[in-house]
């Protein structure tokens, strides 16, 4: 290997949009990512849309869905708490 010609690998700190960070090895200190193991659905397990320019809102009114209804019963609370 030639020497000088390498970039410096430092330990970097990984900062997620959710807030989770964690530590790994880069030629950068200090990286920001949007998505992380720790809130994409892929590890979760949970449904998660992200989306920032609005492409599922325009979907749902272009075909006419609904977006996904709460629970019965908390609609049943707020009637009884009406009466």
């Amino acid at each position: 290997m030639k020497q000088g010609i390498h970039p410096e690998y430092v330990e970097a700190t990984v900062t997620c949009a959710c807030g989770h960070t964690f530590k790994t090895r880069s030629t950068k200190a200090d990286i920001r990512v949007e998505i992380c193991s720790a809130c994409h659905p892929f590890f979760t397990g949970k449904k998660k849309i992200v989306d920032t320019e609005g492409r599922v809102e325009k979907f749902m009114q272009k075909y006419g869905m609904k977006k996904e209804q709460e629970p019965a019963a908390s609609s049943e609370s707020e009637e009884e708490k009406g009466e």
